[in-house]
């Protein structure tokens, strides 16, 4: 017996045009969706990372600052103790001073007292020249216009003189006369030039006359001299330089043992005359 296959045409057609459509796939939509949804991650993330930027940026800053800071502190506590150890060797000085001062408590009140006798001393020395100005004027029969001078000084017209006896070089004998209220003498008469040669005969005297500060000679009180060539010895003033006596040439003028000037170099050491006005008693 044959069994006979078909094709079952009508069931097969029908099948085929009855099956359902595939789902049709929108792959712009697709795209979409998955952007979305690395999105989110991506934004975090980056969110992340700019924050750890920030606080790295953040931290280094304040690491810097930190540093900045210590290094402060240190030269703080340098200079503190910088200080410290002045404080404490200005303290032992103080310390030794106090007691130097101690020690020589004594001493100073003997200088103190010192002081006063010569404070007193002074005094009375002035008391003794008025009482002796009062008495030269008694004596003398004079007015008070005279006037007089301290002991060891010599009246002539308004003014006194004093006649050294120990040699000095002509500053030191400049610097003796400013620290006794006078001056080496200046010479502006005759009368006065006759009464200093009077008493200055046979011995060199120092004057204040001198042309050391501009070269020209000028009297210790910056007045001009006016040059008078017969007060002077033949051939001088010369600024002679062969003297051997250190820089500089003949500045210094005095008095011959004749009564005329000679150049000498100041460094010289021979005796002088200062002047003063006379006093009132």
């Amino acid at each position: 017996m044959t069994t006979e296959y078909h094709d079952d045409t009508e069931d097969d057609s029908t099948s085929f045009w009855n099956k359902e459509p595939r789902p049709v796939s929108f792959s712009g939509v697709s795209g979409v969706s998955r952007f979305r949804r690395w999105l989110f991650p991506a934004l975090t993330a980056t969110l992340i990372l700019v924050l750890i930027i920030a606080l790295g940026a953040s931290n280094t800053k304040a690491s810097n600052r930190l540093w900045s800071l210590e290094k402060s502190v240190s030269n703080l506590t340098e200079s503190l103790s910088s200080a410290q150890q002045l404080a404490k060797d200005a303290a032992k000085d103080v310390h030794r001073l106090k007691f130097a001062v101690e020690n020589n408590k004594d001493q100073l009140s003997s200088v103190s007292e010192a002081l006063k006798q010569l404070t007193a001393l002074d005094s009375l020395s002035r008391t003794v020249a008025t009482l002796k100005c009062s008495l030269e004027r008694f004596i003398n029969n004079a007015s008070a216009v005279d006037g007089c001078c301290p002991l060891g000084w010599d009246l002539f017209g308004t003014s006194c003189y004093f006649f050294s006896r120990t040699p000095l070089p002509w500053h030191d004998a400049r610097n003796w006369c400013n620290g006794h209220e006078s001056h080496l003498v200046i010479l502006n008469t005759d009368e006065e030039w006759d009464f200093v040669n009077r008493q200055a005969t046979g011995s060199f005297y120092w004057v204040g006359l001198t042309d050391e500060r501009t070269g020209k000679w000028e009297w210790v009180n910056q007045t001009p001299y006016v040059m008078n060539r017969r007060r002077w010895k033949p051939g001088q003033p010369d600024s002679w330089t062969g003297h051997g006596l250190g820089p500089g040439d003949e500045d210094c003028a005095h008095l011959h043992t004749d009564g005329r000037l000679n150049d000498l170099h100041c460094s010289t050491r021979m005796r002088y005359i200062c002047q003063r006005h006379s006093q009132r008693g």
